[in-house]
């Protein structure tokens, strides 16, 4: 099955004052699959939202080729009835309900009341969907403008950002909203530098640093690339675990009341032997795993640019 998002070797640069250059993307390459969530990570300057506007056809990139539906920027008309798209945050009336919105944006594609109503329901808003904008919370703001987004009934929907600015309540309920999408079959593309967020969302990872790709593939795939040579070890006395082990010659330190061991996850059972030598015993005992976040500072390192998203 043919990706329904390619970028070969995509670079973008940018003229500034005396005819200085930025470049935003320096040669990335990109497949997305089809069906699931796909996060897009980088920190600020990192190039996801050039290549977002690139694909969409929005800026002209310097070099290289991008596709949507396979289709190149200039044949998008031919598929952008199938793409719904968010770049930057979405601006709507406030004085409107959120229904009359979402009606006056679907006048302009000829989309009826039914689909409105249905997107709504998409996004959970059906209740509060007679309600003025100004009333709605920000996580409501931003699932309307993702019910913008869904009228045409997208295959693939594009967002920059989605949680950017939201506090937690929010962030959760586009969390959701995203997982559920993805989980219809459609295929959501979401940019986003909140780590956390995305590994508990997306299926597949692409990792940009400096506008190139540094990591890319199944979220697990990426997690055990990191993983954290250690053991974390959790008993109700710690003061004595850690002098026990530190005795036995095993490096370990207390980190929010476990024991991170610098032992590979084969040596366990030297770390059980030598505390119940002692009469000490497990509570707990696992692997140190890096997440999402951990990863991503070691690939990335300090790779905020200035002046380009």
């Amino acid at each position: 099955m043919d990706p329904v998002i390619e970028v070969e070797g995509l670079r973008k640069e940018y003229r500034r004052l005396r005819g200085r250059r930025t470049v935003a993307v320096d040669g990335l390459d990109l497949a997305v699959p089809q069906g699931g969530v796909f996060g897009f990570l980088g920190p600020n300057g990192a190039g996801k939202t050039t290549t977002i506007r690139c694909l969409l056809g929005l800026v002209r990139p310097t070099r290289g080729r991008c596709r949507l539906l396979g289709q190149e920027p200039a044949g998008l008309h031919r598929v952008i009835g199938r793409v719904g798209s968010i770049v930057e945050s979405p601006t709507m009336y406030p004085r409107f309900s959120g229904r009359r919105n979402l009606e006056l944006l679907g006048r302009i594609s000829g989309i009826g009341r039914a689909r409105v109503a249905r997107a709504l329901e998409e996004v959970g808003l059906a209740e509060r969907a007679d309600d003025q904008v100004k009333t709605y919370s920000l996580g409501m703001k931003q699932r309307l403008g993702i019910a913008g987004a869904l009228l045409k009934d997208p295959e693939v929907l594009i967002l920059d950002e989605p949680a950017n600015g939201l506090d937690p309540a929010g962030i959760v309920e586009v969390r959701e909203l995203m997982r559920r999408l993805g989980r219809d079959g459609r295929t959501v593309f979401v940019s986003s530098h909140i780590l956390g967020e995305v590994q508990q969302t997306a299926d597949r990872v692409a990792i940009l640093a400096r506008g190139r790709s540094v990591a890319v593939g199944p979220v697990h795939e990426v997690l055990s690339a990191g993983r954290a040579a250690g053991l974390l070890v959790r008993l109700d006395d710690v003061p004595a675990g850690l002098r026990i082990l530190g005795e036995a010659g095993i490096e370990g330190r207390l980190d929010d009341g476990v024991i991170k061991v610098r032992l590979p996850p084969a040596e366990a059972a030297r770390v059980t032997r030598t505390l119940a030598d002692r009469g000490l015993y497990l509570t707990e005992l696992r692997a140190d795993e890096a997440d999402l976040e951990t990863v991503f500072l070691e690939l990335t390192g300090d790779a905020s640019t200035e002046g380009t998203r």
